[in-house]
């Protein structure tokens, strides 16, 4: 932990909530979901009580400095420069100085997207002294484990009960594993691993630097909290083996990204930070974060395939799977997903299968596959007719040309989602469709954000489910299975339920009830609109759902005539007081509504 500042605690966000912008990538704050009060050690995640003020987690290597209230920044140091002298200064190759020149000094705190940069508007001033929220970061701390506020009278989160003050612990003992542990590549001489983990300690440099109200979802501290529980629970170092880090080529992304793609990404290392969306940040160290990621998803894909490795965990950040063919977007750079899918079919697959079970819709994933039949993109997400971020993913979106019928989306049509829906999802839709497909290698593009107290996803997926989930993809592709971490931003659900897929992928059975999943009626209902629609591509599909439209014709026809039979009695019983006959509900309404006149209103504002 570091103090910030000793007059006013800030802490780093990715978006305002004035102005129209919502942070947290457009969601809610908080959710019905809850989780039990813990605040000692939990797989491996202690969530330790921090005695200072402030509860900002610095996650850069370079100094902060921070100037008077208005909380203008400045890093020591330089980014990929060499013969600088000047401490604050940011030159890079081309010549430019945005620290030294003193110019250029409003530029540098204008410039808060990559158009800000580049084309300056002399009129913006920095007023967030007039920001409401600025004036009640005082009153108000942030959750480390979910980031939601609470006013400072409050010493538990009210969203997940955590502990005010908490920090993470226990990511020490991963890092000192770290030299000891077994490395596997495709130069290594070995015997096959079991399990293989891809993981950097640089994409921690991946972090918001501008101050802002709200501090953002997607932190170091997800990564840090997963290594401490798989390190607590015995797996690292002694169940797994590392893969060398390396970063991706501009050859290896241009076949997923455009070129003007990836060059943006990799002029951000000469930025002090920048955005590509309201909510998609970038520092000096984000490029090579980004780089990290991919690359080590596209070594365990092909090391997969190889044979030298049975599956593997990439826990890399940032996430990947809205990354378009052109746009980052969704706190995603490079797609890791769609990198590792091409590294398999480079090393030999012919079909992949990329299962995304992240609560929001992989947009990106699904662009670049979807005029390609060789990759079969399924996605479990909320969609809420649209309504929910990014907005794609309708059931009705199957890909196109010679992909068409290689997109199948299951839109959820509402919040609280929780187990037993997923895994209805996948025995009638998911699995039957892996069969038919019979892919290579099985890639799942596994964020956590709809496990229970998550303040995005707002549902209710416990750690069972998801390990349920992965062992009933390994039947998939022989074994061959690659787990690619994407969204997730509760510290506590992330970190268990991480740690119970890892598991699954080292062999352990998964803890789950044997009796057949009951969905919810929403669940029921979505799961029949996917059926009906992705039947005319997987004939495999047909019968299942005629059998489960006779299910829910079964249950409808109780619905019926438990109505019939409810009449009956009322004929039966007389012709009842003249009040009934007169019509009870036509009453209260005429009273109720008609009887207070015309009532107008008018949208303020919309």
């Amino acid at each position: 932990m570091r103090l910030l500042n000793s007059k006013k605690c800030e802490v780093p966000s990715h978006g305002r909530q004035n102005g129209g912008d919502q942070a947290f990538h457009g969601k809610c704050q908080s959710c019905d979901g809850v989780e039990k009060p813990s605040h000692s050690r939990e797989n491996g995640v202690s969530l330790k009580e921090h005695h200072g003020t402030c509860c900002f987690n610095g996650d850069h290597t370079d100094a902060l400095l921070v100037d008077g209230a208005k909380g203008s920044l400045a890093r020591s140091g330089h980014i990929d420069s060499a013969g600088c002298g000047h401490d604050g200064c940011l030159h890079g190759n081309n010549g430019s100085c945005m620290a030294c020149d003193d110019q250029e000094s409003d530029r540098e705190h204008g410039g808060h997207t990559l158009d800000d940069l580049f084309f300056f508007n002399d009129e913006e001033e920095d007023d967030i002294d007039w920001e409401p929220s600025a004036r009640l970061v005082e009153n108000r701390w942030f959750c480390l484990n979910c980031t939601v506020p609470n006013m400072d009278e409050v010493t538990h989160c009210q969203n997940c009960h955590e502990l005010k003050g908490s920090e993470v612990a226990g990511y020490d003992d991963f890092k000192t594993h770290i030299a000891q542990t077994a490395l596997v590549s495709a130069d290594t001489a070995s015997q096959l691993v079991s399990t293989a983990i891809g993981f950097d300690e640089r994409m921690l440099l991946h972090s918001e630097i501008e101050i802002k109200p709200n501090p953002h979802p997607e932190r170091p501290d997800r990564l840090r909290a997963i290594a401490a529980s798989l390190a607590a629970a015995g797996i690292f170092p002694s169940k797994c083996a590392l893969v060398p880090p390396r970063e991706i080529t501009k050859e290896e992304l241009i076949r997923v990204h455009t070129s003007d793609h990836v060059e943006s990404i990799e002029q951000t290392k000469n930025m002090l930070y920048s955005y590509f969306t309201s909510d998609t940040y970038a520092n000096g160290h984000s490029a090579r974060a980004a780089k990290l990621a991919a690359g080590l998803c596209a070594d365990l894909a092909s090391l997969i395939l190889s044979g030298r490795v049975r599956n593997g965990f990439a826990l890399v950040r940032p996430p990947g799977h809205h990354a378009g063919v052109k746009q980052a977007m969704g706190f995603c750079l490079h797609n890791n997903a769609a990198v590792a899918a091409l590294a398999a079919q480079k090393a030999g697959a012919k079909k992949v299968l990329i299962v995304d079970w992240d609560v929001h819709h992989g947009n990106g994933t699904q662009e670049i596959f979807e005029g390609d039949k060789s990759v079969l993109y399924i996605s479990l997400h909320r969609h809420e007719d649209g309504s929910f971020y990014p907005g794609t993913g309708a059931a009705h979106e199957v890909g196109v040309l010679a992909g068409e019928g290689f997109s199948v989306n299951i839109p959820w049509s509402c919040g609280g989602v929780g187990d037993n829906d997923y895994i209805f999802a996948f025995e009638h839709v998911v699995l039957p469709i892996a069969a038919e497909f019979a892919p290579d290698i099985t890639i799942i593009s596994a964020g956590f954000d709809a496990a229970r107290g998550d303040p995005l996803g707002c549902c209710d997926v416990t750690p069972a489910g998801y390990s349920r989930m992965a062992s009933m993809l390994t039947a998939c592709s022989e074994g061959k299975l690659l787990i690619i971490l994407e969204g997730g931003y509760n510290l506590r659900s992330i970190s268990s339920s991480a740690t119970e897929v890892v598991k699954v992928l080292l062999g352990d059975s998964p803890s789950h009830s044997t009796g057949a999943a009951a969905p919810s009626k929403e669940g029921m209902q979505t799961v029949l609109q996917v059926l009906e629609i992705q039947q005319k591509y997987w004939p495999v599909l047909v019968p299942i759902f005629a059998s489960l439209q006779a299910r829910q014709g079964r249950s409808s026809s109780k619905y019926v005539n438990g109505e019939n039979k409810l009449k009956r009695r009322m004929r039966a019983a007389g012709p009842g007081p003249v009040w009934w006959k007169w019509g009870s509900k036509r009453l209260l309404y005429e009273v109720v509504f008609e009887g207070l006149g015309p009532r107008k209103s008018k949208a303020k504002g919309k």
